[in-house]
């Protein structure tokens, strides 16, 4: 697909829901295939974000996205664990600032052998079958090219579909072993396209980002301004009586 097909449909898109339907600009709803999905490069920051995202899902998902039942202290060391630095963990926000799906590009470079990079993620049960995991995933070996990444690798239960669809998808090389399965992607070197895409992807989920911060402060002091006009109301009403 490309970048340049995916600047001007999002234009489009974007063009018709914030004139046309202004209430539904920023929703996260599905995607026509040519159309950017906003995904934010996250921070220390959104570590409470992060953390919320993870212990909010079911028993089932823990374990297809950790490969084990993991408990909310399990998942509490694990985010605290993350190196932003090091790793290019990823988000996709709806209107409300909460994470609608989240993922983590673990790179490894080992003293010997070739650098490789690990993927994993996850999508709220409420917004799956929009196509999120398959854009991260597509980000996501950007970013892996960006970094001079060859080896693009998942691991995941044998149970996991959805993932395993994703990867090979994208012609990945899936071998099962029992209970679990490795998928393999050997990805190109990067070029001035690969360049420019990681930069309008990191710009564009950044301003996306920045409006629905700048909406939701909007809307939290207009129900601010709401409560107290309703407590002035009723201190009179009160009063009156």
């Amino acid at each position: 697909m490309s970048l340049w097909t995916q600047l001007i449909k999002t234009a489009q898109q974007g063009w018709r829901r914030g004139w046309l339907q202004p209430g539904k600009s920023l929703a996260v709803r599905h995607e026509h295939p040519t159309v950017m999905v906003p995904i934010v490069s996250l921070d220390e920051r959104h570590r409470a974000k992060i953390m919320f995202h993870l212990r909010e899902m079911g028993p089932e998902d823990r374990i297809l996205r950790f490969g084990y039942p993991a408990t909310d202290e399990q998942i509490e060391r694990y985010v605290n664990g993350i190196n932003f630095q090091r790793d290019h963990i990823d988000g996709i926000f709806n209107v409300a600032l909460r994470l609608e799906a989240l993922s983590h590009l673990g790179l490894e470079r080992p003293e010997q052998g070739e650098p490789r990079a690990e993927f994993g993620v996850s999508v709220r049960q409420k917004s799956r079958g929009k196509g999120l995991g398959n854009r991260m995933f597509e980000c996501a070996m950007v970013h892996a090219r960006h970094e001079g990444i060859g080896l693009f690798y998942i691991h995941a239960l044998s149970e996991n579909a959805p993932m395993l669809a994703i990867a090979r998808r994208h012609g990945a090389r899936v071998e099962r072993d029992g209970s679990e399965t490795q998928a393999y992607l050997r990805l190109p070197p990067p070029d001035m396209e690969s360049e420019l895409e990681d930069w309008v992807n990191d710009q564009y989920g950044r301003i996306n980002y920045d409006v629905k911060e700048q909406d939701k402060q909007f809307v939290d002091v207009v129900s601010q301004v709401q409560e107290i006009r309703e407590g002035v109301r009723e201190a009179r009403h009160k009063s009156g009586s």
